[in-house]
């Protein structure tokens, strides 16, 4: 093979690296929010079975799963004080 011939080859590859290599941090990103959104609804279903008998509930959808799932136990925390006070 010609050195021209290599080269060319080799940046085409390096280009189609680029080109599929950049969408799939975005797709990574979005699969761990998803991840963490669907352990927050896993929270808050076991706060809703544990506490019902103590009288807390907190509604399980996406806001308040976003919130547990993505501040972890504290916002579960702020999610039971915000029902219990505020509401």
């Amino acid at each position: 093979m010609e050195p021209v011939m290599v080269i060319s080859i080799l940046g085409g590859l390096i280009l189609l690296l680029l080109l599929i290599g950049a969408p799939v941090r975005p797709i990574r990103f979005v699969g761990q929010i998803f991840i963490k959104v669907l352990i927050g609804a896993l929270f808050l279903f076991f706060l809703n079975a544990f506490g019902n008998k103590y009288g807390i509930h907190v509604p399980i959808n996406m806001v308040t799963s976003s919130v547990s799932g993505l501040l972890g136990i504290p916002g579960l925390c702020a999610l039971v004080a915000i029902q219990t006070w505020i509401l």
